[in-house]
């Protein structure tokens, strides 16, 4: 649009985009308005209208107010300096959380933690009890081993007495002891035709030692040695972690470590010291999901509001488990691995360690909703700065509705993966669905898996509101105000931060 000119004087236009980001604006006289240098004076621009006079937009600076260059003065360069060098990347909107919201949320939350704290310190078990060795399942001291030699044998000549189906054909494996006080000694065990478990020469193996039983007693092979394919997946992971998540990833990966120690030095010793399964699960849990969340995606009012999402999601699994474990008399000691650490330490509660297993087993999904619904509806208020949080909240809903449906599927395939070789022997045994359903193995599984999944279908629209209200309810980002668009071609787009 042309500025009006004056009698005798050369014609005088406006040129959009020719301002320098500090409410000054240049006239052109050479015509059309393009990038060539002019050298009329830079003059005030018009303020927009319902902005309040001298109301810069944000700067580079702090998320409490704008910032200026120095060297630039209170608003910008003055009037006759130089025409500032205009270059332009998109910032994006400033995080719609105020300072009086941060200071609410830390007013629920540092509490909370202060309080996971206390527990960690006054429930820390200081290592797992000790116990007399029992020589059963895992509860079996054990040696390393390695296959030294392996001959094919006439089973009837090693005196074994295979299933006729199955041949004549055995191995005679000799194993070696590696470490312990009984080191090079040697054994030999006969590997019979229908044996699932097949040596190879050099390979490792795990030996059960027994030091009461007779020398040539002492030894026997129980399992195979499995670190070396484990460390190589575990490193592929890692890998695969990192060159896709970069930082992310690696802070994915230190949480992981963090996880796995305090799962291994606190919640395990903690319950097997006697205390309360269902406390320490909590407290665990709790510390479990701070560390993580705070790391992988930082300290910041986004991360706290999925915290509370999934504290407040824990607290129902957490209520419901007690009620239907108690309700469907469930006692947790259905395998052989409950009833021998109730036989080593009876002081232990195994229906909470049941209860336990659900809270802690429901967290890291648990953790994967409450960020993903976080972040869709802090990223819904970006792209409209003027929606409510009622606006808000049906769309983060309509995102939530398709991640309730896979996750959901998620856990229960989880789960009936886990319990296959169960559900398998109960085909096998041709029982009804109902009978099957109420055997007290299926229906902790199916208890597991359905108080899980409530909780993970609750945490989504609370979540969701915890997140709308939050950047809804803001002070600092009023309905009706406009934002900036990007300018084309990388040119700065700030507003003010609130």
């Amino acid at each position: 649009m042309s500025a009006p000119s004056q009698p005798g004087a050369p014609s005088s236009r406006v040129c959009k985009g020719a301002a320098n980001g500090s409410g000054w604006i240049r006239t052109s006289t050479r015509g059309p308005c393009d990038d060539r240098p002019v050298d009329t004076p830079w003059r005030p621009a018009p303020e927009p209208a319902g902005r309040p006079p001298h109301e810069p937009y944000e700067q580079h600076g702090s998320a409490t107010g704008p910032t200026h260059d120095p060297a630039h003065g209170p608003h910008g360069p003055a009037p006759d300096g130089p025409a500032p060098h205009l270059h332009g990347h998109s910032h994006g909107p400033a995080a719609p959380v105020s300072r009086h919201l941060r200071r609410v949320i830390a007013a629920i939350l540092v509490p909370f933690a202060a309080a996971v704290v206390a527990g960690l310190v006054l429930l820390w078990p200081g290592g797992a009890p000790g116990h007399a060795r029992t020589g059963v399942g895992f509860d079996q001291q054990t040696r390393a081993g390695r296959v030294v030699q392996l001959l094919d044998v006439s089973c009837k000549m090693a005196g074994a007495t295979p299933d006729p189906s199955a041949g004549d054909a055995c191995q005679k494996a000799t194993i070696e002891v590696e470490a312990g006080p009984d080191k090079g000694t040697r054994f030999t065990e006969i590997v019979q035709p229908d044996q699932t478990r097949r040596y190879t020469k050099g390979e490792g193996v795990v030996l059960a030692y027994a030091p009461d039983a007779p020398k040539n007693l002492r030894y026997s092979v129980t399992d195979v040695d499995r670190g070396l394919p484990l460390a190589v997946l575990a490193g592929v992971f890692a890998l695969a972690v990192v060159l896709v998540g970069r930082l992310r990833g690696v802070m994915a990966l230190v949480a992981l470590v963090i996880s796995f120690a305090v799962l291994t030095l606190f919640i395990l010793p903690a319950i097997l010291h006697g205390d309360n399964p269902l406390l320490v699960a909590v407290v665990g849990g709790s510390a479990i999901m701070l560390l993580a969340l705070y790391l992988c995606h930082g300290v910041n009012a986004r991360t706290s509001v999925a915290v509370l999402g999934t504290l407040c999601s824990l607290f129902l699994i957490g209520l419901l488990g007690s009620y239907f474990i108690g309700w469907a008399r469930l006692t947790g000691n259905t395998s052989d691995e409950t009833g021998l650490i109730h036989t080593l330490y009876p002081h232990i509660q195994i229906k909470g360690v049941l209860l336990a297993g659900v809270i802690i087993g429901s967290l890291g999904v648990l953790d994967d909703v409450t960020v993903t619904q976080v972040a869709a509806v802090w990223e819904l208020k970006d792209a409209d700065p003027t929606a409510g949080w009622r606006k808000l909240y049906r769309a983060g809903m309509r995102i939530g509705r398709d991640h309730i449906a896979s996750v959901v599927n998620t856990l229960v395939m989880a789960y009936a993966g886990a319990a296959l070789p169960l559900l398998l022997l109960f085909s096998i045994a041709r029982s009804g669905v109902v009978q099957v359903a109420g055997s007290e193995l299926v229906a902790e599984e199916i208890v597991r898996t359905l108080v899980g999944s409530i909780g993970l279908v609750a945490s989504v629209p609370l979540t969701t509101a915890l997140a709308a209200l939050v950047v809804g309810a803001d002070r600092g980002a009023p309905a009706g105000a406009r934002v900036p668009r990007p300018a084309r071609g990388g040119g700065h787009s700030h507003r003010r931060a609130r």
